[in-house]
């Protein structure tokens, strides 16, 4: 009975696939941002990689929010999210503007603050299925 219920929590939740799917863009964004210098299909690739980055750090927010309100917990994540999405703003403008002095370390920044938010939420799981092993 205690697989049954172990099995159960190790599906991943929408927070937990909206961060991933947010750090996965970042990446491919750092990826592409090589290929702007060395190849011409660099240009469109990091052009679609920042639509779908954007797009995933809306998802991100609406899967916080979704998140916080059936539980009532804490509105962090929210916040976090909705940082994240002002970051990814600055940097959309900052790659139209052609600004690579600010665009480049914010990328950098971006896709760090990411991958903690993805441990994070990972990281609170973790304790709660040792907890039902117990």
């Amino acid at each position: 009975m205690s697989a049954r219920t172990t099995a159960g929590q190790s599906r991943p939740t929408f927070l937990q696939v909206a961060i991933a799917l947010q750090t996965l863009a970042i990446f491919f964004q750092a990826s592409t941002a090589g290929l702007l210098l060395s190849s011409s299909h660099g240009e469109v690739l990091h052009s679609v990689g920042a639509r779908v980055m954007y797009g995933a750090s809306m998802v991100y927010v609406l899967a916080a929010i979704l998140a916080w309100r059936p539980g009532g917990g804490t509105p962090r994540p929210i916040l976090y999210s909705s940082g994240f999405l002002v970051l990814a703003s600055v940097q959309v403008v900052l790659g139209v503007a052609h600004v690579p002095t600010l665009h480049v370390p914010l990328g950098v920044l971006m896709f760090g603050l990411s991958v903690l938010a993805l441990g994070q939420v990972l990281s609170t799981r973790l304790p709660q299925r040792s907890g039902t092993r117990a």
